[in-house]
């Protein structure tokens, strides 16, 4: 008997017919012979809806209570759905985040695992039910207090439970029928692939592919967890994410380019005229990582010979802008630097493919298909591979269709579908 963990989107459980939907799946995976843990989000919109809701009352909401909130989604659809499968004729039992053994850290609203302890679900598994837990959601080691794991964090409990119990499979359900070559909301003709390298798919995630999160293929890839993204929509085979091909030697080498990303959820923040002298980014970005604000790229200019100045522009989320710009204004006469700019009108595109290491000329038609296109380029970023650069945010979705049909991405099939999901 294999161990399987199924994980559901807010898409697949948006309403009552969407949970029995779910339900049948999830009993054909038990009447196969698996045992079945199931972790599933919030129904639908619920968590923004939620969000509103908080915002309207307290235009700052204490992070606690925040997350003691939020949580409530995930309570509502883990309950429904373990009804849906009793009236199937099978036994499901319910748990919460901090019930599955699910222990963060104490940051609250973007909590990181530090353990799981799966007891009451192994022991729910022996006595031969199925498990469903409330994803996005675990309680802190110190205090015991109820946390959230930020968005998405649904997939990352999947995963995290799916290492804890050591199954053979992390299912992921969603709204389109696997990973594509790019979104396809954007490019109607984006192409399924049957499977994608764990690396790959990091940096897809990590460049604005929404399919999976980010953490969620960085656990996987650490602890050798296959992910299998599928639609709960269809039966269609969808896409497997693993460190090794399963098809082993049939695909020799990797192809040039897995696939386009985009992002528009970034802002860019440059800090003008900064004293060129060692030190001063050092500076910069210690004020930055002591707001705890993340930023993605980075890109400094030459100096003026006549000023000894410099400007350093760098990304972030557009959710952190305002606490980025207050600690670098407190921190201006440690710095030095001159004045700040805030450009949230950003967009970034990037390029992925293990293959382009090797291949050369990958840059240079990149640029090209930008440059066909009327695109221009405000940064750049590369890695060993991945290129990105960004973006005027109107440019986004016209520059993503030229680099995609400027590297044969394109299908030749019917058009990728979206079942369902309104995209906030």
């Amino acid at each position: 008997m294999g161990l399987v963990v199924q994980k559901y989107g807010g898409s697949s459980v948006a309403d009552a017919e969407g949970i029995k939907r779910v339900a049948k799946r999830i009993v054909d995976a038990k009447k196969n012979g698996n045992q079945v843990v199931v972790v599933v989000s919030a129904m639908g919109d619920t968590t923004d809806e939620l969000i509103d809701l908080a915002e309207q009352v307290s235009p700052i909401p204490a992070g606690r209570e925040f997350d003691m909130l939020l949580t409530a989604g995930e309570r509502i659809s883990m309950a429904l759905l373990a009804m849906a499968i009793a009236n199937l004729g099978h036994e499901a039992q319910s748990f919460t985040g901090s019930q599955a053994g699910v222990i963060t850290d104490s940051v609250h609203n973007k909590a990181r695992i530090i353990d799981v302890t799966p007891g009451r679900i192994r022991t729910a598994l022996d006595e031969g039910n199925i498990a469903i837990v409330a994803g996005f959601q675990g309680v802190s080691q110190d205090k015991k207090d109820i946390t959230t794991l930020g968005r998405g964090g649904s997939d990352t409990t999947a995963v995290a439970l799916a290492a804890a119990l050591d199954a053979e499979v992390c299912e992921i359900y969603t709204d389109v029928d696997g990973v594509f070559t790019a979104d396809p909301r954007v490019v109607k003709k984006a192409r399924k692939m049957d499977w994608i390298s764990s690396e790959d798919m990091l940096e897809l995630a990590a460049s604005g592919s929404k399919v999976l999160l980010h953490r969620c293929v960085e656990y996987a890839r650490r602890y050798n967890i296959p992910i299998h993204v599928r639609s709960s929509f269809s039966g269609l085979p969808g896409t497997w994410v693993s460190n090794e091909n399963p098809q082993g030697d049939a695909q020799v080498e990797h192809a040039i380019i897995s696939g386009v990303a985009h992002d528009i959820s970034e802002a860019k923040i440059t800090v003008v005229g900064v004293p060129d002298k060692p030190g001063e980014a050092a500076v910069i970005f210690r004020t930055i990582a002591n707001a705890e604000v993340n930023i993605d790229m980075i890109v400094q200019n030459v100096s003026a010979a006549s000023t000894g100045l410099t400007d350093i522009s760098f990304t972030l989320p557009k959710s952190e802008g305002h606490k980025a710009i207050d600690a670098l204004k407190k921190a201006k006469d440690a710095i030095g630097f001159d004045s700040l700019r805030y450009d949230d009108q950003i967009g970034k595109i990037s390029l992925v493919g293990a293959g382009m290491k090797t291949n050369p000329g990958v840059t240079a038609s990149f640029f090209q298909a930008l440059s066909d296109a009327g695109v221009n380029i405000e940064l750049i970023s590369t890695s060993e591979i991945r290129i990105s650069v960004v973006t005027r945010q109107d440019d986004v979705n016209e520059a993503v269709r030229a680099v995609h049909t400027a590297f044969g991405l394109d299908s030749d099939s019917d058009e990728a579908v979206v079942y369902g999901g309104t995209g906030r």
